[in-house]
């Protein structure tokens, strides 16, 4: 199932599905999603929006686009990272001048890459490598066209602001999926891991992110005891601040990054996947929607019990119930929506 790469001591994951690396929360809501019949049609339709065909051509003349003759390097990581998540084809990328540290993948019907002189400048290449994983992996699960949605939503919220009913309604939904990209972000910190084969980089990347380039000046344990005093809090209002400071955020804080990755290594699942041990692609279908809910809620459950925060501690006995209700949710919707595509068929049969 998984076998070495030709030009490194790599493993390349055969056939994997995004399932093996990706958050409960983020797996449970894709797999809800994905579950509705014509879904993602219907999203990808929606996402003409957002005109991707005007936004290719922007980065293409107004960026360098990776190749043999442009960042060999970077393109060697993509071709990598794109062989050892076994995705079908190589996704372009562009090194985009700005001084802020960004990646991104964004379109639709063919995704692509770009990352910021600010972000290629700040890392080095093994880092370089783990930050075009977790693009890849974001390829692979499909984020891409959910996010280009999002940056559609945000746009048309902006215009449509003076009117508040409209703008309260579009405004809960980019609320929802930025705490699901948030998630996402958690996946793809894994996805990277899982291209890059290299924990140390991964975590001096995400050490970067909050620290800038002197990593001599920085120790990763003090940096995961920052998340641990972060996530204890203070009182109440430390807690409320907390929460409004995530408002129009699409990215977790990088010590919670950090400490999500570490705890991910530290249980074992980045082990079991390079011994090989991981959903394919082929039983996707098969995956039951109302397990990935409860997988979900169970990992919000767990995520409340080992916080320390004050507040959070008031909300763990409504968690209790939350995995199997929300699981009986979503077994009833794929349940409608799988009757109702029977019905289609006999009445076309």
């Amino acid at each position: 199932m998984a076998t070495n790469s030709p030009d490194r001591t790599r493993i390349r994951f055969e056939n994997i599905s995004s399932r093996a690396y990706e958050h409960p929360a983020d797996r449970g809501a894709l797999v809800a999603l994905r579950s509705l019949r014509g879904f993602d049609d219907i999203f990808r339709q929606l996402s003409g929006l957002f005109n991707e065909r005007a936004l290719r051509l922007m980065f293409l003349s107004s960026a360098v686009r990776v190749n043999e003759q442009q960042f060999p390097e970077v393109h060697n990581y993509v071709r990598d990272a794109a062989y050892v998540l076994d995705l079908d084809e190589v996704p372009e990328l562009y090194i985009q001048m700005n001084p802020r540290p960004n990646a991104m993948a964004i379109g639709s019907k063919k995704p692509f890459m770009v990352m910021t002189t600010g972000l290629f400048d700040l890392l080095d290449p093994e880092e370089q490598r783990f930050v075009v994983g977790h693009e890849v992996g974001h390829i692979l699960s499909g984020h891409a066209v959910y996010r280009t949605m999002l940056l559609a939503l945000v746009r048309l919220a902006a215009r449509v602001a003076w009117i508040p009913l409209g703008y309260i309604g579009i405004r809960a939904i980019v609320t929802a999926l930025e705490e699901w990209y948030r998630k996402s972000e958690l996946s793809c910190d894994r996805a990277g891991l899982l291209a890059a084969q290299d924990p140390d980089a991964a975590k001096r990347a995400l050490m970067k992110l909050a620290g800038g380039s002197r990593l001599a000046e920085m120790n990763p344990d003090s940096f995961l005891e920052q998340a641990n005093e972060y996530d204890r809090g203070g009182d109440a209002r430390d807690s409320l601040i907390k929460m409004l400071s995530l408002v129009g955020q699409t990215h977790p804080f990088a010590v919670i990054r950090m400490a999500e990755l570490h705890r991910w290594i530290d249980g074992g699942d980045y082990q079991r996947i390079l011994n090989g041990d991981y959903p394919l692609r082929d039983t996707d279908k098969d995956a039951s929607v109302g397990q990935e809910a409860r997988n979900a809620a169970n990992s919000y459950r767990e995520s409340w019990e080992r916080s320390a925060d004050p507040l959070v501690g008031t909300l763990r006995n409504v968690a209790g119930s939350a995995a199997n209700a929300g699981g009986r949710l979503f077994d009833t919707v794929a349940e409608r929506w799988q009757n109702a595509g029977r019905r289609d068929n006999t009445s076309t049969g």
